[in-house]
This record gives structure tokens, C-alpha cells and sequence, in this order.
């Protein structure tokens, strides 16, 4: 029986239902805070944890559940929990797995936002926080102490993009019963099958290939082992993490194109950096499918493909005055942090102060190599080259 409704009431309990049997490819954006359940006994049964229903919008609707099973499913992987960014999904991972007392180790070349995270756990936390060479491999069995409860990997890494030999590093710590998490935001989980190296946390940044538009952030931490999950998913509920799903829409949106799209800044890239390799004003092109990149040989085993971004190392005859004024002039390529969007990217790095023993005296720029026609920025970077 239905209840009398004036007009202000009606406005916001309506009798109106939408039928049944609607089908379109994309996956619908639900938004929620408040999750409505049908009784009393329904709201008592229910956990946050069961990804079977819903409780509260912060763990989630239908648009963020199908997110994580997809991404789950790109890594092979079984759980997922997102993030509103890449580093929120790293900060996660040791809030939840360290305490005062425990000692985690973080490769020499990992993403500047990470080292920062992790000078601050030192500081004010209580973790001891070392960082080691990242083509260590199985020789990181040396560094690990009683107390180490994490090794952090990135495969290349973000700027210097050594590729570490991965197997090695995992065996050599679960052999002392130690995790490894890995940043595999460089492949996408396209190119590398992270799990089958040993891997126990997969990081994604979301913001890059997955969204593909930059103008995304978000960040997913993927596993297989079920109490790893629940130990990530309880930290995510107390840290109170939440995404839009207006975003999370955006990376579903973006999910079918993600290979092809790989595939072709795997292309451009290739090809730019085959013919910067050739000029006479670089010293050295890191990239991990040429030959001379550091962890080249880990990379030609491990990996089927190398996407967008590497990096350059210009003759020691050009001032670092003279390699701005490179970047300055290019046209096509424009300045700014991130990647794996549809635009190509330029940003120049001092690595002498973020690199202890850093090998190379030219100064470095990285590429983030977009969707254009690769002879086109072959073009613009020569013009570049013309302003050195």
C-alpha cells in the first residue's frame, strides 16, 4: 500500500522505477555514499569485505567492483583494491604491511614521490628505510636483516630505467620468508607477467596507460593471496581511501583500447630512440630494449614489449643551460610529470642530486613518447637538437 506523498516528499521518493533489460556496452557509473539496504537483517549480515554486496560507498559500487576485477584479471592476478593515486596506492602498501621497528628496502632509482615516502617513514615513523642498487638481483639476500619486511622493485626504473632481474630478487627473498612489491606501471601489465616472476603486490598507477588521457588519477595494488589482500584492504578502510566513479568510468572506458594502444607508444618509442642512439649529441639512450641499457639482458627475458618512456643522457659537452634551451624549443613535445597519455612529453632531471654514483656526466631528459606520427616527433626533436 502505498503512502500519501505531498509534492516535497514526492520530489525525492518517487514511484517511478527504470525497466529492466537495458544492455550497452559501457559499464554504468553508479555514485554512491549511502548504500540503501532492503531490511534491518540485510544491513546486520552484510561485510564491507564481501565483495558479493554493498555496504557503503567508500568500498565501493558496481563501477569500482568491475574496475578491480578487470584489472585483477589483466595482471592474472585474484584481488585488487584501488586507490586514488599511484602513490596513495604505494603509501598503502606500508602503512599496511610495516611498523616502528621494521626495515623495508627501496631501490636506488625508484619514483621520487616513493623515495620521499620513504625518508619520511624513517624520519618520523620508526622503519628503517635502505636503498640498494637496483641490478643487485640475487645479491640482495646480503642486504636482508630479522627485522626487513619488504622489498620494493620497479622494473625499469622511472627516470635511469635499469630493469632488475626480478626472479632473482623474489627468490632471494621469500627465501627469508620477506615480500616483494612491484611498481609495473612501465608495462601496464601488458608487458610483463609479474606473479609468474614471484611478485606478491602488484602497484599500478592507473594514471598512466590505463587511463590513457591524462587527465585521470588513481592507483591499484593487485595480489593473489588472500590474507595479503585483507591485510591491504583493512589498511585502505582505515586510511579511509576512497575514488570517483566518474573516474573510475574513465579508466573502464579506456581498459579495451589498452594493448593497442601499448603496442603503438611501443612502436614510436622504438623508433625515436633508435634514431636518437645515432646522433652525435647523445651520449647514451636508455631504453630498455637496446642493447646498452642497464638490466638489458633481465628486460629480453622478461619482457614482451617496452611502451612509451625512456630516457637520454647528452654528450658532457652540453651545459645543463643547453639541454633547458633543448626542451624549451621543441614544439610537438610539451613539459610536464606523468605519461602514458596521447601527448609526448619532455622533462629534463639533475640526476647527480637524486643519484648516489649516478655513472654519466651529459645531462638526462626523458621521453614519454605519445600517439603522434613518430616522423613528426623525429622532426621536432631535430629542430631541438639544432637550438644545443
Amino acid at each position: 500500500m502505498s503512502v500519501p506523498k505531498s509534492p516535497q516528499t514526492a520530489l525525492i521518493h518517487s514511484d517511478y522505477t527504470a525497466p529492466g533489460g537495458f544492455a550497452a556496452f559501457p559499464t554504468a557509473i553508479h555514485h554512491a555514499s549511502t548504500v540503501v539496504f532492503a531490511d534491518v537483517a540485510a544491513l546486520r549480515s552484510r561485510n564491507w569485505q564481501d565483495k558479493s554486496a554493498y555496504t557503503y560507498g567508500l568500498h565501493g559500487t558496481p563501477t569500482s567492483f568491475t574496475l578491480e576485477a578487470r584489472l585483477a584479471e589483466i595482471e592474472d592476478g585474484r584481488h585488487c583494491v584501488l586507490a586514488p593515486s599511484g602513490l596513495a596506492a604505494i603509501a598503502l602498501v606500508d602503512f599496511a604491511l610495516l611498523k616502528s621497528g621494521d626495515d623495508v628496502l627501496i631501490p636506488e632509482n625508484v619514483y621520487g614521490p616513493s623515495r620521499d615516502l620513504g625518508n619520511w617513514l624513517a624520519r618520523d615513523f620508526g622503519i628503517s628505510v635502505r636503498y640498494y642498487d637496483p641490478l643487485i638481483g640475487a645479491g640482495i639476500a646480503a642486504l636482508i636483516q630479522p627485522n626487513t619486511r619488504l622489498v620494493w622493485t620497479e622494473a625499469p626504473g622511472s627516470v635511469s630505467m635499469e630493469v632488475p632481474d626480478l626472479p632473482a630478487i623474489c627468490r632471494a627473498a621469500h627465501d627469508k620468508g620477506v615480500m616483494v612489491a612491484l611498481d609495473n606501471t612501465w608495462s601496464a601489465g601488458i608487458a610483463l607477467r609479474a606473479f609468474e616472476l614471484g611478485v606478491d603486490i602488484v602497484m599500478q598507477a592507473l594514471t598512466k596507460y590505463q587511463s590513457g588521457g591524462s587527465d585521470v588519477l588513481m592507483g591499484a595494488l593487485i595480489t593473489r593471496d588472500t590474507t595479503l589482500h585483507r591485510k591491504l584492504e583493512t589498511a585502505h578502510m582505515r586510511l579511509g581511501y576512497g575514488i570517483g566513479m566518474d573516474d573510475a568510468y574513465l579508466v573502464l572506458r579506456s581498459l579495451p583500447t589498452l594493448k593497442l594502444r601499448f603496442e603503438a607508444h611501443d612502436a614510436g618509442a622504438l623508433k625515436v630512440a633508435s634514431w636518437l642512439k645515432s646522433r652525435p649529441e647523445t651520449d647514451r639512450v636508455l631504453h630498455p630494449a637496446l642493447p646498452d641499457c642497464p638490466g638489458h639482458e633481465n628486460w629480453r627475458r622478461d619482457f614482451s614489449g617496452a611502451g612509451g618512456l625512456f630516457s637520454v643522457v647528452f654528450d658532457a659537452r652540453y651545459s645543463e643551460e643547453q639541454t633547458d634551451r633543448f626542451v624549451d624549443s621543441l614544439k610537438l613535445f610539451k613539459i610536464g610529470f606523468s605519461w602514458g597519455g596521447s601527448n609526448s612529453l619532455a622533462v629534463p632531471y639533475r640526476m647527480q642530486a637524486m643519484r648516489r654514483n649516478w655513472p654519466h656526466d651529459g645531462q638526462l631528459v626523458r621521453l614519454n613518447i605519445g600517439l603522434e606520427n613518430p616522423d613528426d616527433l623525429i622532426a621536432d626533436l631535430e629542430q631541438g637538437l639544432r637550438a644545443l
